[in-house]
């Protein structure tokens, strides 16, 4: 049974009355039932955009309603005010600013929350009358709330007319106006500032103001700032706002608003005013110190945001100011004892992160300068930048084992981002540092693995690592002379703990290319990677380690391989490492099998494999189930993951654009040895397919392993393409999937052009072609990945072999029309393949009859699929696809798109109601003569489609 008087329809048909609109307030704040509150929330939603809102707002704002039904009438002024704009007539403006000017007054010291929202709903009738309806709006609200009377008293006028004069800027930063009136009353609120200004100021220096009104003060000083006010022209108030620092309960706003005010990017044109600035923030070293020895992280975060914003975002205007060089160095010594803050980043301490990209914009000022100039500043700051990598390294070490250990995981997962961090900004120090900085990392460590005199932190060790890790990872450290003593000192490290042994593992993983041109000191480093393999907590170090040095370094490894192999099947069988990294391992071995001979290959994957096949079998054998999938996934994955990398061919360059590169050949006898593996166990595979074709994992798993050894051997996998093609079509044609479609993408990009495989490629393009047409006959809908790849398919088979089309097993004519379907999928990547199929196959309309054909007698179908799609049907991210579609049938089917369009586009309201007859034809004739400029195209079909969707000359329309 219904509750008498609930709102149980959110359509009009129900009154919107002060009684209603109350009721569903109740309804939507105690009904325990979320289905009666999101109906009684819609309602109200249209209720306040109705044109009865104007009548119920003024009524729910009455001093017996309860503040919540209160704020609802409130809420529907603002609504109806700022959307709604051109509904209310020129005459009624003073009526209704004087009711809001009363009902503030009265809410001055009533409920906040009302106030706020009668405030703002005050702040959007002054914008949208500013500047000609509304001359001087500031001025004449700060003397509406100085004028005694309505038995308010001072201080709550005071309060709200400081909220008045907080939310303005803020609506005017989210407010819909369009672009030409924001830029006019932006500037009517500059020149209002000089009202605001003085009443602030007073405020703020009264001696008798009431902290409340002082922290209002600072927030709307906050507000002001972001309108861009001219820092000189609110200079006394941000000294004023550095004075309020000393008051704890000021603290936050005066933070707030002073980095507001140097944040602008306006403020580096006053360079007096920072100039001034600089010793107001160097002043407050002595209450930061004192911060920080207290442990008052609040204080410390908000001194060190002040003096980071005045760095970094004015550095380079007050390095121009040579004669204060001294005190700018001084604020950067100042940021730089924020870096080094003591703690533990993020337990003990959260600002020293704050202060990182200031030493990114420092440098970039320093190196922006001309030669000479950088000579001398760099005499200044590289001492700067060499301490900064100190207090650096020093941030970055790990607490001691029995803290680290108390640490939640969230803790620990910051800490890691914040070495990332620090990383990053040793990476990009090293501009300016040079190879003097691995010199000195170096010459720090060798002092401190030498000196048996103090006893040795582990962590101290660690972070020097990690520092020359950072550098070596993105910079080519080959050429430095420091890199064999590192090498050389690696083994005289006491690894007694997992994040050092990972980080000698890292270090090791990224001097890969420097080992690769000095092979000799393999024998040094690999036996530290080999052992740490057998341990599970160094998983992702060693594995990703030894598969840089196999990439690397394969051509000097076959001495160590046999080492190398036994080690890793060993751990492979033990099963210690998660699957991603028994992948990584497998590639490894791919990469470090690829430079033996073809014979001693054949040896090891015979070892490697063999148990893996073993298993293969007794898992074939085996009824379907949960388990046993996952572990036959595993294994198809390790093959895979071997075949991805093992290529016994040296690679030369790409040769050309959508071909298959260049390969030359290691003089061999007798086929590729992945070959000779993927013969023996193809008997085994075809197994496991016909007890699993239904599962789609299963069968992506299988697809990979030959897509994977497709792409590896190209030529070289010729001997098998004929069983594959076979395989492949009858797995499709049992049940069809999307990585089936992949695979044979593949083989068609590969082996099509070569005259002695094109027929069993022939064979299986038709085949699948000739299924998918059926699924399409049957309903796609519920296939988009299938649709995708065999988009994608037909698009490579006209890019590498139109011949294909020439076939007369092949329907050219339900090709095109599952296109056309397809053009219509609410899927991106779909959309795209089969606009890319139309680009590739539209050229074609002269040397392939039945294309030309099929184009002749249903393109005006194609042309408009293209403008549904245009005209609002397709996501607006997918319009430059069409454009190309356009695009070509311009070029290819000119004659045909001439009348068509005419045609297409005759009908009212196609393909929007939006658009009229003159546009429609504007957009004709722009496309028609567009035959060459395909940039062009795309400019007049996002045009046409904003134009369409009822977007053009929008906000919404500028960000795209």
């Amino acid at each position: 049974m219904e509750t008498p008087g609930r709102i149980t329809q959110t359509s009009d048909s129900l009154d919107f009355t002060v009684e209603n609109v109350e009721k569903a307030l109740h309804q939507l704040y105690y009904d325990p039932n979320i289905d009666n509150k999101n109906l009684a929330q819609k309602w109200l939603m249209q209720a306040q955009v109705s044109p009865q809102a104007w009548q119920f707002c003024w009524a729910l704002l009455s001093p017996d309603k309860v503040p919540e039904i209160q704020y609802f009438g409130a809420s529907a002024l603002h609504t109806k005010i700022s959307r709604y704009w051109g509904d209310i007539p020129a005459e009624q403006y003073d009526s209704l600013k004087t009711q809001l000017f009363s009902q503030i007054a009265r809410f001055a010291s009533g409920s906040k929350m009302v106030l706020t929202r009668l405030c703002v709903a005050l702040a959007s009738l002054a914008l949208n009358m500013m500047p000609e309806a509304w001359p001087g709006a500031v001025t004449e609200m700060v003397r509406m709330f100085q004028e005694e009377g309505g038995g308010v008293d001072g201080r709550a006028r005071c309060l709200a007319l400081l909220e008045l004069l907080t939310v303005l800027p803020e609506e005017f930063q989210t407010s819909r106006l369009p672009q030409y009136r924001k830029g006019q009353v932006r500037g009517a609120l500059g020149r209002e500032w000089a009202s605001v200004y003085p009443l602030l100021q007073q405020l703020l220096r009264q001696a008798d103001s009431p902290g409340l009104v002082k922290a209002r003060v600072l927030k709307c000083l906050s507000s002001w700032v972001l309108l861009d006010v001219p820092l000189n022209e609110s200079e006394g108030l941000v000294e004023d706002s550095f004075a309020a620092l000393a008051d704890p309960e000021l603290f936050d706003t005066a933070v707030e608003a002073i980095v507001n005010a140097i944040s602008q990017p306006d403020s580096q044109r006053y360079v007096n005013t920072l100039l001034k600035l600089v010793p107001q923030v160097l002043q407050l070293q002595d209450q930061l110190r004192e911060a920080v020895q207290n442990g008052d992280m609040e204080t410390s975060h908000g001194i060190c945001r002040i003096a980071v914003a005045l760095g970094e975002n004015h550095s380079r205007a007050l390095l121009e100011q040579v004669e204060h060089w001294q005190g700018f160095l001084a604020l950067v010594n100042m940021i730089m004892f924020c870096t080094g803050i003591p703690g533990h980043y993020p337990v003990n301490e959260t600002t020293s992160s704050l202060t990182l990209t200031f030493w990114y914009t420092l440098q970039d000022d320093i190196m922006s300068f001309e030669a000479e100039k950088r000579a001398v500043y760099l005499q200044v700051y590289r001492p700067v930048y060499f301490q900064l990598v100190d207090v650096l390294l020093h941030k970055a070490q790990f607490p001691t084992d029995e803290e680290y250990a108390s640490w939640s995981s969230d803790e620990k997962e910051q800490f890691r981002i914040y070495r990332v961090d620090i990383s990053d900004t040793l990476m990009y120090v090293y501009e300016t540092l040079g190879a003097e900085l691995l010199s000195n990392l170096y010459d720090k460590l060798g002092r401190l693995l030498t000196n048996t005199e103090q006893p040795m932190s582990w962590q101290h060790t660690e972070a020097l690592l990690y520092g020359f890790q950072s550098i070596a990872e993105t910079i080519d450290v080959n050429y430095s002379d420091v890199i064999p003593g590192l090498i050389g000192l690696i083994p005289r490290i006491n690894i007694n703990n997992v994040q050092l042994a990972d980080t000698v593992m890292f270090t090791i993983g990224s001097l890969a290319e420097w080992l690769a041109d000095h092979p000799v000191m393999l024998s040094s480093v690999l036996p530290l990677v080999l052992e740490a393999l057998g341990n599970p907590d160094l998983s992702v170090s060693s594995v990703s380690t030894l598969k840089k040095i196999c990439r690397e370094c394969k051509y000097d490894l076959p001495p160590y391989a046999t080492n190398i192999v036994a080690v890793s099947q060993a751990v492979l069988i033990k099963q210690i490492h998660k699957t991603s990294q028994c992948m990584w391992l497998m590639q490894a071995l791919g990469f470090l099998l690829s430079a033996l001979p073809v014979e001693d290959i054949l040896r090891n994957l015979h070892s490697l494999i063999t148990p893996y096949i073993q298993q293969l079998e007794k898992l074939a054998d085996e009824t379907p189930n949960p388990s046993n999938k996952l572990a036959i996934i595993h294994i198809l994955g390790l093959l895979s993951n071997l075949f991805t990398t093992l290529d016994i061919t040296k690679q030369e360059e790409e040769s050309g654009e959508g071909t298959p590169p260049v390969k030359t050949t290691l003089p061999q006898l007798g086929p590729n040895p992945v070959v000779v593996v993927l013969q023996q166990v193809f008997a085994l595979i075809q197994t496991v397919l016909s007890k699993w074709l239904n599962d789609s994992q299963v069968v992506e798993a299988v697809c990979a392993i030959f897509e994977k050894s497709v792409k590896t051997l190209l030529h070289d996998f010729a001997p098998m393409v004929s069983q594959l093609s076979e395989m492949l079509g009858q797995m499709y044609s049992t049940i069809p999937q999307a990585s089936a479609l992949d695979l044979t993408r593949q083989m068609v990009h590969i082996f099509a052009n070569e005259t002695e495989h094109f027929p069993p490629i022939k064979a299986l393009f038709e085949l699948v072609t000739s299924v998918t047409l059926s699924i399409f006959q049957q309903g796609p809908r519920d296939h988009p990945d299938i649709v995708d790849s065999f988009m994608q398919l037909q698009a490579q088979a006209l890019k590498r072999k139109p011949d294909l089309f020439l076939s007369e097993n092949l329907d050219v004519k339900a090709v095109f029309h599952c296109g056309v379907l397809s053009l219509k999928f609410p899927e991106g990547p779909t959309v795209k393949s089969t606009c890319q199929f139309f680009t590739e196959l539209l050229p074609h309309c002269g040397d392939i009859p039945r294309v030309g054909q099929v184009v002749q007698e249903d393109g005006k179908l194609l042309l408009q699929a293209v403008l549904e799609a245009i005209g609002g049907q397709s996501s607006r991210s997918l319009m430059d696809q069409f454009a190309d579609v356009l695009f070509s049938l311009n070029k290819h089917c000119f004659a045909l798109l001439t009348v068509w369009l005419k045609e297409v586009l005759q009908p009212p309201g196609f393909p929007s109601s939006r658009v009229s007859a003159e546009q429609k034809e504007t957009f004709s004739q722009q496309i028609l003569r567009e035959r060459v400029n395909k940039r062009r195209v795309k400019e007049i079909v996002k045009e046409f489609t904003l134009l369409c969707r009822g977007l053009h000359g929008t906000e919404y329309a500028a960000e795209y």
